[in-house]
């Protein structure tokens, strides 16, 4: 194949990619940037979504539509509901405290594994997209699937920037992440709106594992690649900032499929690249690309 094939089709499958990194890292990010909360267990629920996805898959073998499109709707709601319970029965009663919570987490980290290992299997297990055809471009035939996934993070993540910018709720949410002392003091329940954060961002994780999950497959240790990705595109993009981590995802999605499809690097050769790139950063810029000096 000659390379403006290879290119396009890089692009594409590193577009893919950074659609659903940048999913699972703007949920990373709300955590991160609103709560002060390292949560090692991110990957987890971006685990926990595609596991559930497999399971839902099952009710409906033979009409993988209906299953996507329940998944969709029950493995959000449910990861969220589990970090929404977490984060109260333990996080709350540490106290967000930094140290605590990256041991707490940690502790999830293998409980959720466990969890999925014993009721799920070690196995890696296919689940069916929920539609099959191809569309033809100039060089070659691409999965409509996979452009059906770029299209839905888009929608996704654009209704998270609304939610974040133009409502009461991210109003709240912003005011939180700013000052907590000073939002309690204006009436803000500071607990609901760190619980709802925690549930938004595993819920996030969740649905980007449904809509890969047809692309790979479901296994119980799978959540490990996009906790390491998620740290990256955070800590290069910057704290706390929506459009820094939309542009680091895209940056490491396009970098991923450049060196693994277009200049046949493997896999792991793109990851190293990320992590010298975040070393340079937090060398030369300690904030991220987009985030903001401190005084």
């Amino acid at each position: 194949m000659d390379f403006g094939p290879l290119l396009l089709l890089a692009i594409l499958e590193g577009t893919v990619t950074a659609a659903v990194l940048a999913l699972t890292a703007v949920g990373l990010s709300l955590t991160f940037g609103i709560m002060r909360v390292v949560n090692v267990a991110h990957g987890e629920f971006f685990m926990l979504g595609a596991v559930l996805a497999w399971f839902v898959s099952q009710w409906f073998p033979d009409a993988p539509l209906l299953a996507f499109l329940l998944a969709m709707v029950i493995c959000p709601l449910v990861v969220a509901g589990v970090a929404v319970l977490a984060d109260v029965l333990i996080l709350k009663r540490l106290n967000y405290e930094p140290e605590a919570t990256i041991v707490a987490t940690i502790g999830l980290l293998y409980i959720f594994q466990q969890a999925a290992l014993s009721f799920f299997g070690p196995n890696a297990r296919p689940v069916a997209p929920p539609f099959n055809f191809r569309v033809q471009l100039p060089w070659f035939g691409y999965s409509g699937y996979k452009l059906f996934v770029i299209l839905a993070a888009g929608v996704l993540l654009l209704l998270v920037w609304l939610l974040i910018a133009r409502t009461k709720i991210g109003l709240v949410m912003r005011a939180t992440q700013i000052d907590r002392t000073t939002a309690r003091a204006f009436g803000i329940n500071v607990d609901r709106v760190y619980a709802m954060t925690f549930g938004i961002g595993a819920g996030l994780a969740a649905i980007a594992a449904v809509l890969v999950v047809p692309i790979q497959q479901a296994h119980y240790l799978m959540g490990g690649d996009p906790l390491l990705l998620s740290f990256i595109v955070v800590i290069l993009g910057g704290l706390g900032t929506l459009r820094g981590t939309l542009i680091a995802a895209l940056l490491i999605g396009l970098l991923d499929g450049l060196l693994s499809t277009a200049f046949f690097f493997p896999p792991t050769f793109a990851k190293i690249m990320a992590t010298l790139l975040v070393a340079l950063v937090l060398v030369f810029r300690p904030e991220g690309l987009f985030g903001r000096r401190t005084a």
